[in-house]
């Protein structure tokens, strides 16, 4: 059976508080794994456009690689 409770902000925050360090130590790992998560997605949906194809940056891709290996390879 699933209970559910209100609280506050600062309930939880003294809550964490109290908690043993290796205890806070998982929260924060995991508040950082979703704090990264998000602003992963919201980073890729600011860059993502349907002006370029996968074919562009595939062949932009392999051209740059060219030319790299090109300089390491004239030297």
């Amino acid at each position: 059976m699933d209970a559910k409770i209100n609280l506050s902000f600062s309930q939880i925050l003294e809550l964490v508080k109290n908690l043993p360090g290796e205890q806070k130590i998982k929260i924060s790992r995991e508040l950082e794994k979703e704090t990264i998560g998000s602003k992963l997605t919201e980073l890729l949906s600011t860059f993502r456009t349907d002006e370029i194809s996968l074919d562009e940056i595939t062949a932009e891709v392999e051209q740059v690689r060219q030319d790299l290996h090109d300089k390491r390879t004239s030297n």
